[in-house]
Parts: C-alpha cells; sequence; structure tokens
C-alpha cells in the first residue's frame, strides 16, 4: 500500500516539477498540482484504507481494558446505599423546605 503511495508522490511531484519548469508555467500552479492531484486524494485514500486497521487497534484497546478493569467498575454505583443523606432525614419536595430547616438558615 505504502509502494503505490510514495509511487504517486514522485509522479505528481514530476508532474509539479514539469509544471514549474514550462515556459507558461508559474510555481502557483506547480504548488496547486501537487497540492490537488497528489497530497490531498492520497491523504483520503489513506485515510479511508486505514480504517481496518484502526478498528482493530481499537477493539484491541477495549479488550485490554476490559481485562485489567475491576469487576464492578463500570457500574456507577455498587455499594448499595445512598450518596448522601438528607438532613432530618425527610426529602424536601420540590420548591418546599423541609420542617426546621427554615428555623436554622442564617439571618433568621
Amino acid at each position: 500500500m505504502y509502494l503505490v503511495a510514495i509511487a504517486w508522490l514522485y509522479v505528481t511531484l514530476m508532474m509539479a516539477v514539469a509544471e514549474a519548469a514550462a515556459p507558461n508555467g508559474s510555481l502557483l500552479g506547480a504548488s496547486i498540482t501537487l497540492l490537488l492531484y497528489g497530497l490531498m486524494p492520497l491523504s483520503i485514500v489513506l485515510y479511508i484504507l486505514g480504517t481496518p486497521a484502526r478498528k482493530r487497534a481499537r477493539a484491541a484497546r477495549q479488550r485490554r481494558e476490559a481485562s485489567l478493569a475491576p469487576a464492578s467498575w463500570d457500574e456507577p454505583d455498587a455499594g448499595g446505599h445512598s450518596a448522601g443523606g438528607a438532613e432530618g432525614g425527610r426529602v424536601a419536595s420540590v420548591g418546599e423546605e423541609a420542617a426546621g430547616v427554615a428555623d436554622r438558615a442564617p439571618g433568621r
């Protein structure tokens, strides 16, 4: 795969040199030739052809991480109890305060 890519870059480089060396050619035309005929299409093709290798690497990394992780690592809360208790043992409704909480508020 890389041999074809190197050969394609060589061909487009020679096209750019021919464009720059031509009597009515220019360096701008040569750089556009190199970019639009060489680097841009080649980068797209190499990206598409490299997709299976990236998928294999990602799957291998996920398998490796799964084998190293503890059994309860992916569970959000394996403790079996609530994260924090409410004041006074009661939870206030939305928009209301629990009984006695307003009495302890600062400034009252």
